[in-house]
């Protein structure tokens, strides 16, 4: 898949992060991994991106992070492409990234570099000695320490032919509309925001009618018909599963720091596929907070 031909991909349809599953002692579980991957595949995610936020992977070791990339590359070939999450130093990311396009990866998600700030020049220089170092095609994620301005995007995307996507997890709505005004269609973009669900309406009112789904890891369909709704303007139903589900969801997954992945763990484990437990420094859900999310799972009905 050249990098325009998974721009294309990534144009439409709904996206999404499975999660890493690990067994009780914390170890990486692939038989659980590729029974995930099975389950998901066919409820009709245009892309998915392996060892991603959700995916954990900031918690995982390099001989880790290849096995996952393998696996997820392995079983979901010939029905869904599979992006791998990068990130860390430039060199680690590099690493990463050149390892993923060994492995069969059809694109790559960077992630934003580890700890240190940094200067738009500096985060742009480290954008582009990771899209050149590959030839599979990259979307770069613009958030934390990561936050590219429209003009050096700009800079960057006639730099690098393979640059083919932005994700933004920002929420800056004046920098979103002077990125999707100034690129137009050079770039796909999509929404990342944490539960992206509940800015998806405004955000394809910019021009971003694409974004990544994590609840899409525990009620799929639900995910499902939700985008669905957003692309038809189904205003009824888009209103009625965020007031039902999103809302009261949110309530739960804003009790702590980090939640936003151990609550999509802790809803896997519900809908009988369970990833294990989070690695430190994330924490999982309490039991109490674990019964109100199952509560609001059943009422979703069957997926």
């Amino acid at each position: 898949m050249t990098p325009q031909e998974l721009k294309t991909v990534l144009s439409s349809g709904l996206l999404s992060f499975p999660l890493t599953d690990f067994d009780a002692a914390g170890e990486f579980n692939p038989a659980g991994y590729v029974r995930r991957l099975e389950w998901l595949a066919p409820y009709g995610a245009t892309a998915l991106f392996a060892a991603g936020g959700t995916g954990e992977f900031f918690s995982l070791a390099a001989d880790e992070y290849s096995s996952v990339i393998k696996t997820a590359v392995d079983t979901c070939a010939g029905s869904v492409p599979i992006l791998a999450g990068v990130g860390g130093s430039t060199r680690q990311a590099i690493q990463y990234a050149q390892e993923a396009e060994r492995l069969g990866a059809k694109g790559l998600l960077l992630l934003p570099h580890y700890l240190t700030e940094a200067s738009q020049e500096g985060v742009a220089a480290h954008v582009e000695q990771v899209c050149k170092s590959v030839k599979i095609g990259v979307v770069v994620y613009n958030r934390n320490v990561c936050r590219l301005n429209a003009s050096l995007l700009e800079q960057l995307a006639e730099r690098c032919p393979n640059l083919i996507g932005y994700k933004d997890g920002l929420g800056d709505i004046e920098l979103m509309v002077s990125i999707r005004r100034r690129l137009g269609e050079r770039l796909t973009y999509l929404g990342g925001l944490p539960t992206a669900e509940v800015y998806a309406a405004a955000y394809k009112a910019l021009g971003v009618p694409v974004y990544s789904s994590a609840v899409f890891n525990f009620i799929p369909k639900t995910a499902m018909d939700f985008y669905h709704a957003i692309a038809r303007e189904d205003h009824a139903t888009v209103g009625k599963i965020i007031d039902d589900f999103f809302l009261p969801y949110l309530d739960i997954r804003n009790l702590k720091s980090g939640y936003a992945v151990s609550i999509v763990k802790a809803g896997a484990k519900i809908a009988g596929y369970d990833a294990g437990p989070v690695r430190a420094p994330l924490t999982d859900l309490l039991p109490a907070e674990y019964e109100k999310l199952a509560a609001l799972i059943k009422k979703q009905g069957a997926q």
